[in-house]
């Protein structure tokens, strides 16, 4: 029988619909094996072609004569200005706000193949390092109220250049989805005088049926009521509102995670389309105790149709239980080294140019 569950963060329902169900394998993007080269002339994110870009922000290492692993610049097409400032403005019921933020890329890697899921695990780190740096740097502007750090990988979750790269946005204003996850916090802190969030995280623990994988330091789960297949959040089992506030060697193990959570997708789903994006409150909640930050991660398999667009509930065919048994059972290897693979059916092959293995077809174990 079909059951509507609802999520336990933000009040929302959410139908199970097990009569339809899918097998979690069924929904795997069965795509051609695409070679893709290390290096592509025209590509403003490869090295070489710093010139393409936006002056840098940042990058890692600092030092400029080595080749750089991770770099900042502001997006060149940007959503919001730094160059006015955030005004307000009132016309009866209308309410406006100058154009300010702050719109960056952050470029992942340096070899244009690659994707988080097959990067080594210290690169992963690197990434997240330069996360929390822009993160609480621009966090420190009084003008800002919220930073949003994302990724999108694949035309399907919204990227318009395949070299792996994230983003974020700072903007004057809190966002509504982030607003009433900190509203629902607050009440429930105001009701029973825990984390909600530390909470749900200690009996899905217990459960164990939606844990998908565990370290010293973070959870990957399924979510009990997910709006969509392969939903998959990641918490730190320390209580912190505010993703700034992690340590270096919170930092290192949450990239084992994340990498770790990316490539049983990537391999168990081949490759699919997928969005990522830390869930965090402002940056001046570091001392909040209602609430709790973590990772989003959401596949996209499926498309909003237009009953979720009429009544704003979703319809979820994959069992949240069976996605998380799913993901467990895949077995995943390491990427070394700047060797990455796109994958088709149970094989993947090396890019072309790689001088390990020749570009021959190699086995997943």
């Amino acid at each position: 029988m079909p059951e509507l569950r609802q999520n336990f963060f933000t009040k929302e329902w959410v139908i199970i619909a097990t009569e339809r169900a899918k097998r979690p394998e069924e929904l795997a993007t069965h795509r051609p094996l695409q070679i893709v080269s290390l290096f592509v002339e025209t590509c403003p994110f490869c090295p070489g072609n710093e010139n393409k870009t936006p002056a840098e922000i940042i990058r890692y290492p600092a030092n400029t004569t080595e080749p750089w692993e991770v770099r900042v610049i502001p997006n060149k097409f940007a959503a919001l200005s730094r160059d006015v400032q955030p005004t307000r403005s009132m016309q009866d019921v209308w309410r406006r706000i100058e154009g300010f933020g702050f719109h960056e890329v952050v470029i992942d890697s340096p070899d244009h193949s690659s994707c988080m899921a097959l990067l080594p695990d210290e690169q992963v780190a690197r990434i997240l390092r330069v996360y929390k740096e822009r993160y609480s740097s621009l966090g420190m502007d009084r003008r800002i109220n919220h930073v949003t750090i994302f990724k999108s990988h694949g035309v399907d979750a919204g990227a318009s250049l395949q070299h792996p790269h994230s983003q974020l946005i700072a903007t004057p204003v809190i966002p509504g989805q982030v607003r009433h996850r900190l509203h629902e916090a607050l009440r429930h802190y105001d009701d029973d005088g825990n984390c909600m969030f530390c909470h749900m995280v200690e009996r899905e623990i217990a459960e164990q049926t939606r844990v998908v994988q565990k370290s010293e330091y973070f959870v990957a789960m399924e979510v009990f009521a997910s709006a969509t297949p392969f939903a998959t959040h990641i918490f730190p089992f320390r209580h912190m509102a505010s993703f700034g506030d992690m340590s270096a060697t919170e930092i290192a193990d949450l990239a084992r995670v994340l990498r770790g959570l990316l490539a049983r997708i990537y391999i168990g789903l081949e490759n699919p389309d997928l969005n990522f994006t830390i869930r965090s409150g402002p940056s001046d909640y570091g001392s909040a105790r209602h609430f709790h930050w973590y990772v989003s991660v959401i596949p996209r398999l499926t498309r909003t149709a237009g009953f979720e667009l009429g009544s704003g509930m979703f319809i979820n065919t994959v069992l949240p239980e069976a996605a998380a048994e799913f993901l467990r059972n895949i077995k995943i290897e390491k990427a070394t080294g700047a060797v990455s693979y796109r994958r088709i059916g149970t094989r993947i092959q090396r890019p072309a140019g790689s001088d390990a293995g020749k570009g021959k077809p190699v086995t997943m174990n």
